[in-house]
């Protein structure tokens, strides 16, 4: 049995460091058409109201690895009808789903804050199923700068 010298693992750093690197530009991206199946399955075919989701995500992102993003939906939390489930979607991520958030008439409101990763230059939406079979959908588009995962 052979062992490797301190010096022959030095020499093998800066190649598998090269290796390593060289990996992280081909990671996959979602496409927008798998952002739009996950939307289909999570509304059941159903079509989404507009308006009802205020989203505050900012238009111009600086760093990727660390996006605020928070959300309201307009909607009553009584036990016959109340927000059950919030999707968030990044549709040129590695995965589509980014966050979900669920909710009962207990939680008062249907709110959240997170702060989100984005693999660049992208269209964010986030869904909202009811009890009573309503959809709601809110979506913006996010200008990564610097520092995302590869934005």
């Amino acid at each position: 049995m052979r062992f490797i010298s301190r010096r022959d693992a030095l020499l093998l750093v800066p190649g598998l460091t090269a290796l390593a690197c060289s990996g992280t530009a081909e990671i996959a991206q979602a496409t927008p058409a798998e952002a739009t199946a996950e939307i289909g399955r999570f509304t059941g075919g159903k079509m989404a109201e507009t308006g009802k989701i205020v989203l505050d995500l900012p238009e111009i992102a600086e760093n990727g690895n660390s996006v605020t993003l928070s959300f309201d939906v307009d909607h009553p939390m009584t036990p016959e009808r109340h927000v059950t489930d919030v999707l968030v979607l990044a549709d040129s991520n590695p995965s589509p789903r980014v966050a979900t958030f669920r909710f009962t008439p207990r939680s008062g409101r249907a709110t959240a804050a997170t702060r989100i990763r984005l693999a660049g230059t992208q269209v964010v939406s986030v869904l909202a199923k009811t009890s009573d079979s309503k959809v709601f959908l809110a979506q913006r588009q996010v200008k990564v700068t610097v520092g995302g995962c590869g934005g």
